[in-house]
């Protein structure tokens, strides 16, 4: 009977897991949609990536469902219980993410209307999205793979997208000193930027729930030192 039970909650735990990963592969692509959504002005990708943060939300909401009825039912314990609260959290990050793919549309949408062809400093927004795509890609795999060494390395790439939004940040308020009409609408691109900035951010902290999945330690507010420490990351003498 107790061998019945078990097999039921792993097989009700990697349902929610392989429901976090479907998630995790909307999420991206919704990030991707809102770049291509900048590029072109295209209003028919702008409305598809609206329309579909209801799908996001939905299944955010539907996750922490089965999560908080599996805590009531199967009270899980040690490795299992972190797995449960990995996906807690984990899922509230992407929801963010969706929120900030739509933000990006919403931004882009408001620029093109204003009659302008192209966003301005539409490269530097383009390179620090793939900075901060391939954080989120390469947190969501250190989760799928419980590699808790990967996802220190997110967390460590996060210094370079922080340096090159900061970059870019420095670059918006010049423009804006040297010529005021462009205000307005440097204003709208510095939210793009924050925007994609935070999706970093984002897949840094889903990064630091697998490192508790993994290690049984929360490195929250820890250095990137003690964080690579947790994670095992080798140290160079």
């Amino acid at each position: 009977m107790a061998e019945h039970i078990n097999t039921q909650f792993d097989v009700e735990l990697e349902a929610i897991r392989s429901q976090v990963l479907g998630m995790a592969g909307l999420v991206e692509d919704q990030v991707r949609e809102a770049m291509r959504a900048l590029a072109s002005g295209d209003a028919a990708v702008i409305q598809k990536v609206l329309d579909r943060e209801t799908e996001v939300n939905d299944m955010h909401v539907k996750l922490d469902d089965m999560c908080v009825h599996m805590i009531a039912r199967r009270q899980p314990a040690a490795s299992d219980l972190r797995m449960v609260m990995t996906v807690i959290k984990s899922v509230e990050d992407l929801e963010r993410v969706g929120d900030k793919a739509a933000r990006i549309c919403q931004r882009a949408r408001t620029i093109f209307e204003s009659g302008r062809l192209q966003v301005p400093r539409f490269s530097e927004l383009s390179h620090i999205a793939d900075l901060a795509l391939a954080m989120l890609a390469s947190s969501l795999d250190a989760f799928a793979r419980r590699d808790a060494l990967k996802a220190a390395s997110v967390v460590r790439d996060d210094s370079r997208l922080d340096e090159e939004y900061r970059a870019l940040q420095r670059q918006l308020i010049t423009v804006m000193m040297e010529d005021p009409r462009t205000i307005t609408l440097t204003l709208e691109t510095q939210s793009i930027a924050k925007a994609i900035e935070r999706i970093g951010d984002y897949a840094v902290s889903i990064a630091k729930y697998t490192i508790y999945l993994v290690k049984g330690e929360d490195v929250r507010h820890r250095s990137l030192e003690a964080i690579e420490l947790a994670a095992g990351t080798p140290r160079d003498e």
